[in-house]
């Protein structure tokens, strides 16, 4: 230890187990007193070699596998996966499975963002919000039970289109819930704006300025939290968000509340998205037939719930892909973390992990 009169610098570790961590990583902070001024960032706990498994299943078997690689965005890995297929063996995908797709996704990036902004106040030991939320986040796994079968995997793509539709009885149920939803987060989205005491936790909290956030190539809420306009939907249209148009949603503080602001209010556009969907649903087929894929290399990405995943396929003519690989959002966020927690307080370190709403899971392939 080394230190002066008032204050002492030591050497805290954090992980990779820990209570206020969700999943396993490692922080080597130095710390001074109650603040952290200097941080190394550990990886590497979670590898589970998920590309290699890859590599021996067909193609059609892999769409099992990346819907496994993460829970909370499971939808968003095979949705990306069957695109890089479809690219490589020029398909066009019929615009009902296209739309349908859309729906799948925005259910999935409301639960999620529901999840994210839970736990948030559960660090900050509000715990009546907590519940509340988890609470309202209920009503969506309960839509995804019902259309979907499966309040976690949806199992809604496949390649060439989706493994499901809607009838009537479907979408009534599915209108109705995202009302009650609609409803539960407007006045949850007040609490997180006026709360005392979760502003008082979240404001000014693990800054990444606008310049940094570039910098670093960071994406989803962390970088629309710190003022830019990075949402791939917007940017670069696919599927059925080319039909749709999507119009990115921005804080400009950079801080643990205006990520969270960012996901509450994209809540809000999911719902009008979906919403949009059923209203002008288009007919025809749900998928079309797999033509003979070729060799060749291909590529596509999606605006997952926590930003953007990019699929890398390459095949060699058989029905084994020769390689598959994909990129993750919290790779791209996790560096940010170092800036975020420079100078802050100890007490913060659980919030502003939360803050890039990291999965590790995605990350150690």
């Amino acid at each position: 230890m080394s230190g002066g009169a008032t204050a002492k610098t030591y050497t805290l570790p954090v992980g990779p187990v820990h209570v206020a961590l969700e999943e396993p990583m490692y922080f080597r902070l130095d710390v001074e007193g109650e603040i952290v001024r200097g941080v190394e960032l550990g990886a590497g706990h979670v590898h589970r070699g998920m590309e290699a498994l890859a590599l021996r299943r067909t193609l059609f078997q892999n769409i099992v596998l990346t819907e496994r690689v993460c829970s909370l965005c499971s939808n968003s890995h095979p949705y990306t996966y069957c695109m890089a297929v479809e690219n490589l063996a020029g398909m066009t995908v019929p615009e009902r499975a296209q739309v349908l797709r859309v729906i799948a996704e925005e259910i999935k990036r409301i639960s999620s963002h529901l999840f994210n902004v839970a736990v948030l106040a559960h660090i900050i030991g509000f715990k009546s919000l907590f519940m509340h939320v988890m609470e309202v986040r209920e009503i969506m796994q309960d839509i995804k039970e019902t259309v979907y079968g499966n309040r976690m995997d949806l199992a809604a793509n496949c390649i060439g289109g989706v493994r499901y539709d809607l009838d009537e009885e479907l979408t009534g149920y599915l209108l109705h819930g995202l009302d009650s939803v609609r409803g539960q987060v407007e006045g949850v989205h007040k609490i997180y704006s006026s709360d005392r005491m979760l502003l008082r936790r979240s404001r000014g909290v693990g800054v990444l300025g606008a310049a940094d956030a570039r910098e670093l190539g960071v994406v989803g809420p962390v970088a629309r939290g710190s003022g830019l306009e990075l949402d791939v939907r917007h940017n670069a249209p696919y599927g059925g968000y080319a039909l749709l148009g999507v119009e990115p949603v921005v804080e400009r503080d950079g801080d643990v509340h205006s990520r969270a602001m960012v996901r509450l209010r994209e809540i809000f556009v999911s719902i009008e998205l979906i919403r949009r969907c059923v209203r002008e649903l288009p007919g025809g087929p749900t998928t079309v037939l797999l033509p003979e894929i070729p060799a060749g290399e291909a590529l596509a990405r999606s605006e997952a719930p926590r930003g953007e995943l990019v699929y890398f396929l390459r095949t060699d003519g058989t029905d084994v892909p020769n390689r598959l690989k994909w990129r993750v959002p919290s790779y791209m966020n996790w560096e940010a973390l170092g800036r975020m927690m420079r100078d802050c307080r100890v007490s913060d370190i659980a919030l502003i992990v939360n803050s890039i709403d990291p999965c590790i899971s995605c990350t150690e392939r």
